[in-house]
């Protein structure tokens, strides 16, 4: 189990707004799912509900559920008056979801020269004590973990979900998908050592390619074809950066050194499910709001969608105005999950902004008493080809408002993706581990990334770091504990130990020189894929420095110690375990 831990509580507020309507407002990934649940919990027409997202500090999944807005709404509709509601942080650990654990039982064929025969996969699921996206990130854990070795002759997934007495289990950052890759990229390790080979040289062998399909699990009228993949440059660029060469295990200073890597791959929104809607209109004097449904939960989706719009229309980013979430006023949009909002939401609001860019050069060779074919727009203006007549944005808003036809231009796009193009990332662990006391200590982490046409850089680096830190206390800190009764003891930022800055290395981030030519000007996600391979490159390194296979997280000082002095004492098995417990 992993907490999500992000900084904001859940929060949320509901009172009767002038009309007698059910107004709520909270900390949620999902205000339009919100919406329909109320509709569905008190049987209410969603004409009667409004929900509004304000800013949120953070969510990795967990605000993808319901927490206290059911209750503040029931309040508010017992009594009439305003309730609001804000979590402790125990109630946030307690009384919300956690990362589903699993158990995975993971067998891989292969022939001699280490191509993939088979992959099989066997996963059981803790989904505690409801079945919060149960069966769905089970789901996703394979038909998004596995193709990454598609090149497999034959491969099989199989599943259970499980009620537990536990806290619940819901959605989290890389949705199941985390769980399959540690499993998967420490067995691809395991049977590089069988085969006698580089584990980067079997996977090079093995990995999926531009032009290959990759949705195996599915149904052949369901295939796609993998339009873009900078997996081998990642590799590559990898190998160069991270020493690779020089070898996976050292000694400094009585510490055991180990280097490990590992491969994942995600998507990039749920292929003919997710939607996303856009308006954008001209006001008076030539600036822009930007209408979108898309939730930003902090990362700064406000400032890519506005930044899409701006390149469409050709404007300085200033001149648009983004707002966000609000049920009543903004167009529909299924939510910020499943790595969608960039490459989803940023295609609707791609087409919204040509709509209205046409629109506007429509109006202004009107204005200007051209022939459409005779004018041009660039740079925020309508222009005659000839060059005598510049039209700006400001003089064509304001003829058209106060001179002229009195007319507002606004354009709108929505877009359903038929396909889901998935990110790549390959991440270099280098460990050292301390034989008196099995602290093991993450020294250099590398991250190479394809992710499409970088909208924002800043933004996709802090994504990528931000995540990685989450893949690492997943790895070696994050550890969740229950009592005989199934109470959770770690319910604080006391008790449930997550990576501080002095626990971390410098994560160096590297990005593919890549384009998707499905996405909006060619991007691709990047919110999930950077926290799957942190936990198995890890492990891999630990193994490689100590000999012993960790196959059970988080990857603790006690742990390794014990199984050090297994290993020192020759009792068979150490570090080994291979029970129904590991």
């Amino acid at each position: 189990a992993q907490a999500h831990a992000m900084m904001e509580p859940y929060a949320s507020s509901a009172r009767l707004d002038l009309q007698g309507r059910l107004e709520i407002t909270s900390s949620t990934q999902i205000p339009f799912h919100v919406r329909r649940s109320l509709g569905e919990a008190f049987g209410l027409p969603l004409s009667r509900i409004r929900v509004i997202k304000p800013r949120v500090g953070g969510g990795f999944g967990g605000k993808q559920t319901m927490a206290g807005e059911l209750y503040v709404a029931a309040v508010t509709l017992a009594t009439g008056k305003p309730s609001t509601m804000i979590y402790t942080r125990k109630e946030t650990f307690t009384s919300t979801t956690c990362r589903h654990p699993m158990r995975i039982r993971v067998r891989l064929g292969a022939g001699p020269g280490g191509d993939l025969r088979a992959v099989d996969l066997e996963v059981l699921s803790d989904t505690g004590a409801y079945g919060e996206h149960a069966p769905t990130v089970l789901l996703a854990g394979g038909f998004k973990g596995l193709p990454i070795y598609s090149k497999a002759r034959a491969m099989g997934y199989r599943g259970q979900a499980v009620y537990t007495n536990l806290r619940p289990s819901g959605a989290m950052r890389g949705y199941g998908v985390t769980q399959i890759c540690f499993a998967l990229e420490s067995a691809m390790d395991e049977l590089a050592v069988r085969l006698g080979m580089d584990p980067l040289e079997l996977r090079r062998k093995n990995m999926i390619a531009t032009g290959d399909n990759y949705n195996p699990l599915g149904s052949p009228e369901q295939a796609r074809v993998l339009r873009s993949c900078a997996l081998p440059w990642c590799l590559e660029e990898g190998i160069r950066l991270s020493g690779w060469d020089q070898g996976q295990k050292t000694e400094s200073g009585g510490k055991l050194v180990g280097l490990g890597m590992a491969l994942s791959m995600q998507g990039s929104g749920l292929s003919g499910l997710d939607m996303g809607s856009a308006r954008i209109k001209l006001n008076d004097s030539g600036f822009f709001n930007l209408l979108v449904g898309a939730t930003d939960i902090g990362t700064g989706s406000d400032t890519i969608l506005s930044q899409m719009a701006a390149e469409v229309l050709e404007v300085p980013l200033e001149q648009v105005i983004p707002y966000s979430s609000d049920t009543d006023l903004t167009p529909f949009d299924s939510g910020a999950y499943a790595s969608s909002t960039t490459y989803v939401s940023g295609t609707a609001v791609v087409r919204a902004a040509s709509s209205l860019k046409e629109q506007i050069l429509a109006a202004g060779a009107e204005i200007l008493g051209l022939p459409e074919h005779e004018a041009f727009y660039r740079d925020g203006a309508v222009r005659s080809r000839d060059g005598e007549q510049v039209l700006t944005l400001a003089k064509l808003a304001e003829m058209l408002t106060y001179r002229r036809d009195l007319r507002q231009l606004e354009g709108s796009g929505s877009f359903t993706g038929e396909e889901s193009p998935p990110p790549f990332v390959a991440a270099f662990a280098r460990v050292e581990v301390d034989p008196e006391t099995g602290k093991t200590d993450l020294t250099d982490y590398l991250l190479l990334l394809d992710c499409g046409v970088l909208i924002n850089p800043a933004l996709a680096r802090i994504q990528a770091e931000g995540g990685s830190v989450q893949g690492i206390g997943l790895g070696l800190f994050e550890q969740a504990k229950t009592d005989e009764r199934g109470r959770l003891m770690t319910d604080s930022f006391l008790s449930y130990k997550i990576p501080c800055r002095s626990d971390l290395p410098v994560i160096r981030t590297v990005f593919a020189d890549s384009m998707e030519p499905s996405g909006p000007f060619g991007a691709k996600s990047i919110g999930e894929v950077v926290i799957n391979p942190a936990a198995p490159a890890i492990a891999n390194a630990v193994a490689a420095a100590t000999g012993i296979r960790f196959r059970d997280l988080p990857i603790t000082p006690e742990k390794v110690l014990m199984a050090l002095l297994k290993k020192e004492n020759n009792r068979p098995g150490a570090g080994q375990e291979d029970t129904d417990e590991n």
